[in-house]
């Protein structure tokens, strides 16, 4: 009798747990255009609750502090993030198709999603500070490192060779492109974020050996 009174007592605490964390992504997401508008510097809880339909005392409930609530923002938006390649990966039947889609995919959702990106790049660096955020965010990178390997493995599979470098160093290459290209989008610099289009073709060619 006793076991089956913990049985249930369990399962009621599974689901307050459940509910709580379900909650605190329902509010991440919400907030997240607002943490992307205002940055980490310039965000505090009540300055979220002051630009979102939530208040202030809600926030609070459910996130200790803004780096609770960013960082759960940033991995519920990473987690949709680092998929966003793998139907082209899927799909492409040759080693041009896959490279026009990831290009193009690349740089449509560097200009649609600019300033989520600029949360993600702000909380790395941020990570750099504060060693609070370094667990979430080398997680977050190897999420996309991975992402980006899917990538070029196949792109090196269809072209009929070999991956040139190192997943690492293949990741660090391309998202130094973004980055910058990034940077270059949000100063209205829309030439220079053209010709690093460009590039981007080419590079993705030197990430890549003949067999």
């Amino acid at each position: 009798m006793t076991e089956v009174v913990e049985s249930k007592q369990d399962r009621i605490a599974r689901r307050q747990i459940d509910k709580f964390e379900a909650r605190r992504t329902e509010l991440a997401v919400a907030t997240l255009h607002t943490l992307a508008e205002l940055g980490y510097a310039r965000t505090s809880l009540r300055e979220i609750a002051q630009k979102s339909e939530f208040s202030h005392g809600v926030l609070h409930y459910y996130f200790a502090d803004k780096r609770d609530l960013i960082t759960h923002a940033v991995r519920q938006y990473e987690a949709v993030c680092v998929t966003r390649y793998d139907e082209a990966v899927a799909s492409a039947t040759s080693a041009e198709e896959l490279k026009c889609e990831f290009v193009g995919m690349f740089f449509a959702t560097l200009k649609a999603d600019a300033p989520l990106h600029r949360l993600w790049y702000d909380l790395r660096n941020q990570s750099l500070f504060e060693e609070s955020f370094r667990e979430d965010v080398l997680e977050i990178d190897e999420h996309r490192q991975a992402m980006i390997w899917r990538v070029v493995s196949r792109y090196a599979e269809l072209a009929g060779g070999e991956p040139a470098t190192s997943p690492a160093a293949g990741y660090v290459m391309l998202d130094g492109i973004f980055q910058r290209a990034l940077l270059h989008s949000l100063s209205g610099m829309d030439s220079s974020v053209g010709e690093l289009e460009q590039e981007l073709d080419h590079v993705l060619d030197l990430l890549v050996t003949a067999s």
